[in-house]
């Protein structure tokens, strides 16, 4: 039995019913502009659904427990509205501020990013750097008071909905590729442009774009923490990155997973419902199996996560697992619906479309792999039977 508090469980019931009356009737417009409204952030942010961890004085409920962001995941993939994936926002972006961000910074943005009048970006991806940060060819230039950022970025989430972007970039390229500052760049800002509105295998209503960044004066009261910190900042994040990954995974797993047992036992094959045929329930079986138990390990890593305890290895085993579970399971999805499952008016063709990135965002399997097999041979490995 997964544990939540009763607070957690009312929680998950108000949400349910926000994205019920809120989300869920305005989703197929928004999948056809491409872009998510942004009154669906202001009325997530007066209900209290955005920035649950800030203190009340920055407009949040000050509980930092994750199961509260695990609830609002679980709960978008139970009502099929992955484009709205408020913990961008919320829980990958709004942290950095939250960590790293002077009492003034905190101050002046926070709040704004708890009532959805703010929302945010966080823009790392550039064309010939992605999961290896030290390619990054962005720079901020020191010039006293301020800092001259120059560079491009790409496949930015929430690229053109964004009003506060945290930009990496380096500030010693020449002798330290690893000294990156993270600016909290504003629309309006001289210099800073929107490119196009990337076209996406899925997830259409999650506007993807590019960013560029001509001469753009940042000041420094706009920077977060050290401006030579940025990367080692970056690293602290990637631990909780993957695990809100790893929930969403095996989210879009069960609703995979339900949508296709729906299926099943309507479809008729030979007379029968395809839910009779031995090889259904075997295949099923199966993935069922390692859905519920990838949930177990994930269960345990918000765990980790809240007393402190998840490092890198573990995020990664949770990230490289449930992403290779999710696509085991919309794979086998599509194959069950047989021709339907190729039609976009069926679930499970979208749900395929849309889980199909995550086996790359937050770090591709192969980067994972080599996160967790560096552990195996470092002094720091222990022998589970020692």
């Amino acid at each position: 039995m997964r544990r939540f508090t009763e607070d957690q469980s009312i929680f998950r019931e108000a949400y349910r019913r926000f994205l019920e009356q809120e989300i869920v009737p305005n989703m197929e417009r928004w999948r056809k502009a491409g872009v998510i409204d942004r009154e669906a952030y202001r009325k997530a942010g007066e209900q209290g659904f955005l920035m649950i961890w800030p203190d009340e004085q920055y407009g949040g409920m000050g509980d930092t427990d994750f199961r509260f962001e695990q609830i609002i995941i679980e709960e978008i993939a139970r009502a099929d509205v992955f484009e709205f994936f408020a913990p961008l926002h919320s829980r990958l972006v709004g942290p950095y501020i939250g960590k790293f961000g002077n009492d003034e910074q905190k101050a002046r943005f926070l709040p704004r990013c708890a009532s959805g009048e703010t929302i945010l970006a966080v823009a790392m991806t550039e064309p010939d750097a992605g999961s290896d940060l030290s390619g990054m060819r962005s720079t901020a230039l020191d010039m006293g008071d301020h800092y001259v950022l120059n560079g491009a970025k790409t496949y930015i989430s929430n690229g053109l909905l964004a009003d506060v972007v945290v930009v990496v970039a380096k500030t010693d390229p020449q002798n330290n590729p690893h000294a990156m500052a993270l600016l909290l760049v504003e629309r309006g800002m001289p210099g800073f442009e929107r490119g196009r509105k990337l076209e996406k295998m899925g997830l259409q209503a999650q506007d993807t774009a590019e960013l560029f960044f001509s001469n753009v004066k940042v000041p420094k009261t706009h920077v977060l923490g050290d401006p030579a910190k940025g990367f080692h900042y970056l690293m602290q994040g990637l631990a909780e990155e993957r695990l809100i990954a790893s929930v969403q995974n095996l989210a879009m797993a069960h609703k995979a997973f339900d949508i296709t047992r729906t299926f099943v036992m309507e479809r008729k094959v030979f007379g029968k419902p395809l839910s009779a045929q031995q090889n259904t329930q075997f295949v099923l079986a199966d993935v069922s199996a390692d859905i519920d138990m990838a949930q177990v390990y994930v269960d345990q890593c918000v765990s980790w996560l809240n007393a402190g305890e998840l490092d890198a290895v573990r995020a990664a085993r949770a990230k490289l697992l449930s992403s290779e579970i999710l696509w085991k399971m919309l794979d086998l999805g599509v194959q069950l619906h047989g021709g339907a499952g190729y039609m976009l008016e069926y679930p499970i063709c979208r749900l395929f479309n849309d889980g199909r990135v995550m086996r790359i965002l937050a770090g591709t399997s192969e980067v994972m792999k080599l996160i967790i097999g560096r552990s195996l041979f470092s002094d720091s490995y222990e022998p589970f039977l020692n």
